[in-house]
């Protein structure tokens, strides 16, 4: 059971908006099992000069190792303002979760190397990688500029894939900036 905590300053209390406010804070949990606590103010903000009275939501949220905080969700409406702070504590529930069970995005690391052979009737070449290793490509990995376009000695950067033949190069395209020379490769 998720322990809540409401606390409503400035307003008189209404049971409907208190219990909203938990139904709603009930459902964080189908974003994340393990929420030890959650609590929730909300107050008429007086700082800013408006002519209708603006409701402030603020949701501390506490889970294992780290404190996710939704602050300053402003609104004429209360359950607008409500929402727009689930809403938004809903988001960051679900991207800490995705980081815990390791489904963040890793992108590919990007190899450089020189063109050593080209069969433009065939269209395919090889690239000497970093490493000194060779890669085959085809045109159809050719990503910047088109395979005719290119030329031996061309400086590249690329996907390094295994293939049934072997190590293989994708996205084959130009390399523009690189930390290392040409002789370097």
């Amino acid at each position: 059971m998720l322990p809540v905590q409401v606390t409503i300053r400035d307003l008189p209390n209404s049971q409907a908006l208190e219990n909203h406010i938990r139904d709603r804070a009930k459902k964080l949990t189908q974003f994340y099992q393990r929420i030890n606590s959650c609590h929730i103010v909300v107050e008429i903000s007086q700082k800013h000069k408006h002519q209708g009275k603006l409701f402030n939501v603020r949701i501390d949220v506490t889970v294992p190792g780290k404190e996710l905080v939704v602050n300053r969700k402003l609104n004429e409406d209360i359950y607008i303002a409500i929402r727009d702070a689930f809403h938004a504590i809903e988001r960051q529930i679900e991207s800490y979760a995705h980081r815990q069970r390791g489904y963040v995005k890793k992108h590919e690391s990007v190899d450089h190397g020189k063109i050593i052979r080209l069969f433009p009737e065939e269209g395919v070449g090889f690239i000497r990688g970093s490493d000194g290793g060779e890669l085959y490509f085809s045109s159809a990995s050719v990503a910047f500029p088109h395979f005719n376009k290119l030329m031996i000695g061309d400086v590249v950067q690329f996907l390094v894939s295994t293939a049934s033949e072997g190590l293989q190069a994708q996205r084959v395209t130009l390399a523009k900036h690189m930390a290392h020379s040409v002789e370097e490769i």
